[in-house]
């Protein structure tokens, strides 16, 4: 059979399946995460449009409240914490209020900032979304995208090698701000199967597939698999029939053992081997899919580390997703919100 003739199951999740996920969701306390990557503040200025400028025809917004949260690597960081596990963040962050901002903003949500690598010659990092309501106006951009320097590398390495000893697992969150260079990256490998530690990886689709050569598994949605597959992607965007082409193809250019390929409201694709199911999504309602990828790869992982296989792992990840694609920004899904929409969905 070929491979766009090959029937993927649909794993269903059942009154029994949500029973075991429910009674798993307690030991998911205490698992710990070590998470490195590109990580910044996330900054919202709200309020409502009523006129036009008359100083350009642009819409004037009267500011009703201002809003920080923590993003990218942090976002995962926050999710992992509220789900009950307790994660270990390593990133490079500047000297400057943006670090000020964040390092309290971790405090706040119970997250070390010790492990933080300081860069003077680098911003931290900030995105401000201008918004009307629920309607994005602008993003304004403070980020230097570049690669941080060798003796910057040589700090994470330090910090990530004290610190792996004591974790269960190690996320690398890339979102090609600079923290993850190739050489990097394949030490950062390197170092955690030397301690039998998992990868888990949230690639970003600028880079080549074998960038993440050697992960265990990698978690990219079917844009950012399309691009790191190295198939055509013209022929494929507009295709998604084709997902378990694009799939095998990046298992086979990563080398990956597993990879879990999210698909909006298709929900996920997993390839596991030879195997490929599909896990549905459980998502009710969709206001903001800003940081869902980020809960699923906390929830995910947790659910690995904690002894759920990996198609249940999926599921647990796919409800803590609902609940968040339901709010407006990087929100983390708590454990007790996750235990009430897994029992409210029919």
């Amino acid at each position: 059979m070929s491979k766009q003739g090959l029937q993927v199951p649909i794993i269903q999740a059942g009154p029994a399946e949500k029973q075991k996920l429910l009674a798993q969701i307690p030991k998911l306390a205490g698992k710990r995460i070590l998470v490195i990557g590109d990580v910044g503040l996330d900054e919202y200025i709200l309020g409502e449009v009523r006129r036009i400028s008359p100083e350009a025809p642009v819409p004037v917004l009267e500011v009703e409240r201002e809003d920080l949260r923590l993003g990218m690597a942090g976002n995962v960081a926050q999710n992992i914490k509220s789900l009950g596990g307790v994660p270990i963040l390593v990133s490079v962050i500047g000297r400057d209020s943006g670090a000020e901002l964040l390092r309290q903003l971790l405090q706040t949500a119970g997250i070390s900032p010790e492990c933080l690598v300081v860069d003077e010659n680098r911003p931290t990092t900030r995105k401000a979304r201008v918004m009307a309501k629920h309607h994005h106006l602008c993003r304004i951009d403070y980020e230097t995208r570049k690669f941080i320097s060798p003796e910057i590398e040589r700090q994470l390495l330090d910090t990530v090698g004290e610190a792996l000893s004591s974790v269960d697992a190690m996320i690398i969150e890339d979102y090609a701000k600079g923290v993850l260079g190739r050489t990097l990256l394949q030490k950062l490998i390197r170092l955690a199967h030397e301690k039998n530690k998992k990868v888990v990886v949230d690639p970003h689709k600028t880079n080549p597939g074998d960038f993440y050569a050697g992960v265990d598994l990698l978690k990219p949605n079917f844009d950012e698999a399309v691009a790191l597959s190295g198939l055509n992607y013209d022929d494929l965007r507009d295709h998604p029939d084709k997902v378990i082409e694009v799939g095998q193809a990046l298992q086979k250019k990563t080398g990956a053992k597993e990879i879990v390929m999210t698909r909006s409201k298709e929900g996920m694709t997993i390839f596991s081997g030879d195997k490929v199911v599909q896990v549905p999504t459980f998502a009710r309602q969709v206001f903001d899919v800003t940081g869902a990828g980020d809960t699923v790869i906390a929830a995910l992982t947790l659910g690995l580390v904690s002894g759920l296989p990996l198609t249940e792992s999926c599921m647990l990840a796919n409800f803590a997703a609902g609940v968040v694609v339901g709010q407006v920004g990087c929100v983390p899904c708590t454990t007790a919100e996750l235990k009430a929409y897994i029992e409210s969905t029919d």
